[in-house]
């Protein structure tokens, strides 16, 4: 079928990627947005709009009700909800069905067969795909709790069953914490989730967060698109992202990949999808199923030449798509940096109206946002207000790259994390791939951590060297590593 016109249940700068998706396979498109989001730029850019509730996300995005009928009264035949909010909602996609809305994403059942994470790892351990131990706590005494993490042993993982987006996350060291930190955990998952079900996983504190993303057409064909690296976390939450992993084994990668392949075909997937993984060493486990389309999808975007909100789009329709499998494959490297509206000292929110902004166009660069002169930041929703994605031939360059976009761009009458970006991205150890998910945490943001590029010349340079000398898998990454000597030896 053809759609003719599509409603968006989200806002800021994904609202505005879906719509531009939309306009360019000539589909219009209806805006389902809050008070608060009035005249935003997905607003203005969006063929049609329909208020559907106050500021409040409650009242608002995460209202099944009003975004249906907010969808049906414009007569809209399908709705993208984009990420975060209703998009792995079952009972949303259920909703749409019942009114006969096409919901762009995989079936109901399927989400929630991967909406409860006890249940995902479940399926994941019949798929054949290694798991950490994890232990269900929800309605237990304080000390078979305490039980429990002793059996699995500190540190441990408090996760919500039903939790998501890097939300609903406790990770303790001890047991003096332990009883505190599951009283908060629970609290916080009857505020975002309305389930206070919890359990208890093993933490890996020196573990890279690798992703693996696949998409399964209208035909249930599997095509995996690789893996991206999103090791550079702070309070659980994503800051860059970069596609391909550097330093991992063509021999990892493909048992990465085969695991990815092995879990959706267990099931009936369709659509876009992301397994994502602990890496330790050359061991890794399965740590959730995304069903939906990650902030991070346009670094595969680049790398691989692809569009998956048109393919979202076409398979929704039942149309097929225009991939060669034996020519889709990844070329250059592509970096994400997310921009939220923050203090760089304090990480506090900052909100206020952005008085003027520019950001440092340039080849390769894009820019994903929701804001614009004029826009208003408030405390309603998530303090992320763009990305910036560069694209580039080796790693180093698209490194260089980010940079000077990052440096370029200005955005007055708020404060950014555009600082800190800067000092992760040049320290030795994001320059070496040499992160992990507590890389954040273990710095405390320390000024001789974050040294520049320049300080550490003579020590990146030894240490690329040596990573040669050691590396023996042979993979396109040490010619990569060769090739990028020369501007640290030049500089």
């Amino acid at each position: 079928m053809n759609f003719n016109k599509i409603a968006i249940a989200n806002r800021g700068e994904i609202a505005v990627r879906i719509i531009q998706a939309c306009h360019e396979l000539n589909i219009k498109t209806v805006l389902l947005h809050s008070e608060a989001d009035i005249n935003s730029d997905a607003y203005n850019l969006s063929d049609e709009n329909i208020c559907i509730g106050g500021a409040l996300s409650s009242e608002s995005y995460l209202n099944i009700e009003a975004n249906i009928q907010g969808a049906l009264s414009l007569g809209a035949q399908a709705i993208h909800p984009g990420f975060g909010f209703l998009s792995e909602n079952f009972k949303f996609a259920q909703a749409c069905n019942k009114n006969k809305l096409i919901f762009i994403g995989p079936d109901p059942n399927t989400m929630e067969s991967f909406a409860d994470k006890l249940q995902a790892k479940k399926i994941a351990q019949n798929a054949g795909l290694p798991t950490l131990p994890s232990i269900e706590a929800s309605g237990l005494a304080d000390l078979e709790i305490i039980n429990i993490a002793d059996k699995i042993t500190y540190p441990v993982m408090l996760k919500i069953t039903g939790g998501g987006g890097g939300r609903g996350l406790r990770v303790v060291f001890d047991e003096e914490n332990l009883l505190q930190s599951v009283k908060s955990i629970k609290k916080e998952g009857l505020n975002s989730f309305s389930s206070s079900d919890f359990f208890i996983e093993k933490f890996l504190s020196q573990a890279r967060h690798i992703e693996i993303q696949i998409f399964v057409d209208t035909y249930g064909k599997v095509f995996c698109l690789g893996e991206r690296d999103c090791s550079v976390q702070r309070k659980n939450q994503k800051v860059i992202e970069e596609a391909p992993a550097m330093g991992l084994s063509e021999e990892l990668k493909k048992q990465l990949y085969d695991s990815a392949i092995n879990l959706v075909n267990s099931t009936s997937y369709k659509g876009a999808g992301t397994v994502e993984f602990l890496v330790s060493g050359n061991q890794f486990y399965f740590l959730e199923m995304n069903t939906r389309l990650q902030v991070e999808h346009h670094v595969t975007d680049l790398v691989y030449s692809v569009d998956l909100v048109k393919a979202q789009i076409l398979t929704a329709q039942n149309k097929s798509l225009s991939w060669n499998e034996k020519q889709l494959s990844s070329k250059g490297h592509s970096i994400e940096c997310r921009i939220y509206a923050e203090d760089p000292e304090t990480g506090i929110p900052s909100l206020g109206v952005i008085e003027d902004l520019k950001w440092g166009q340039g080849s390769g660069r894009h820019f994903h946002s929701g804001i614009s002169k004029g826009s208003e930041i408030t405390s309603y929703y998530d303090a992320m207000i763009a990305k910036v994605i560069v694209y580039d031939e080796t790693r180093t360059r698209a490194i260089n790259k980010i940079k000077l976009a990052l440096k370029e761009s200005v955005i007055f009458g708020i404060k950014t994390n555009i600082p800190t970006l800067l000092k992760i991205l040049s320290s030795p150890e994001f320059i070496l791939g040499e992160v992990n998910t507590q890389f954040l945490s273990d710095c405390h943001f320390e000024e001789q951590k974050f040294s520049t590029l320049k300080d550490n010349k003579d020590f990146i340079v030894s240490s690329i060297l040596k990573k040669i000398k050691n590396n023996n898998t042979g993979s396109n990454t040490d010619t990569d590593v060769k090739k990028d000597l020369n501007p640290w030896l030049v500089n």
